[in-house]
């Protein structure tokens, strides 16, 4: 006996929309230059959703010198949960000069060592670029946003058409201009927030919402 063309046709709807349903999870990159509180950032959305810390914070550029990265945080909101791994990257610069660790009193020897570390991680970053989903690329809001670093970041993710949030983090400071970020940028998503005093964050969280349905 055959089975009903109208049976078989269900069976054939579900078996596709098995095989492109949405991701189960995906991969959250946060990107920016050095100092503008990544890891600040990374670990507010960690400790919010998991309780745990991605990495150490530090006022020493270049602190995050390899890729850190939290598997599985869920993030909950209205009914709807989101899982995702969490990638903290080093800080893109165009140039990583040894004696910017002299300044911070680490020797010659550590700081020519840092900086080596810190190139490798930079590079590392950028390679990473091709396995995410969606970035927060991160900009410190009381500077001129538009400079070589940042437009350099948004260019390298718009040719790979990834999905990007821009973060305008440290509100908390007077030299804050959200503004100026949203009129460099126009045409994506700004977010501010200050990780330092866990500000903003709820607007963060509802964009990665909105965002992560085109993943």
């Amino acid at each position: 006996m055959k089975r009903p063309k109208r049976v078989r046709f269900s069976f054939i709807k579900l078996f596709f929309k098995r095989i492109f349903r949405r991701k189960k999870s995906f991969k959250l990159g946060i990107y920016g230059p050095p100092n503008v509180g990544k890891t600040s950032i990374a670990n507010k959305i960690s400790v919010d959703w998991i309780g745990e810390e991605v990495g150490v914070v530090s006022n020493v550029p270049h602190e995050t010198r390899e890729i850190q990265i939290k598997e599985h945080v869920i993030m909950e909101k209205d009914g709807k949960k989101l899982e995702i791994n969490l990638i903290d990257t080093p800080g893109i610069s165009t140039k990583v000069d040894y004696e910017e660790f002299l300044k911070y009193k680490i020797k010659a020897k550590e700081a020519k060592k840092r900086a080596m570390e810190a190139t490798k991680g930079i590079i590392e970053a950028i390679k990473w670029l091709d396995d995410m989903d969606v970035v927060l690329a991160v900009m410190d809001s009381t500077k001129d946003p538009y400079t070589q670093v940042n437009i350099t970041i948004l260019g390298n993710l718009e040719v790979r058409k990834i999905p990007v949030i821009i973060v305008a983090n440290k509100t908390d400071l007077k030299r804050s201009k959200v503004k100026r970020v949203e009129a460099a940028f126009p045409q994506y998503k700004v977010v501010g927030v200050s990780a330092k005093k866990g500000k903003g964050f709820d607007e963060l969280y509802d964009a990665i919402f909105e965002i992560s349905k085109k993943v």
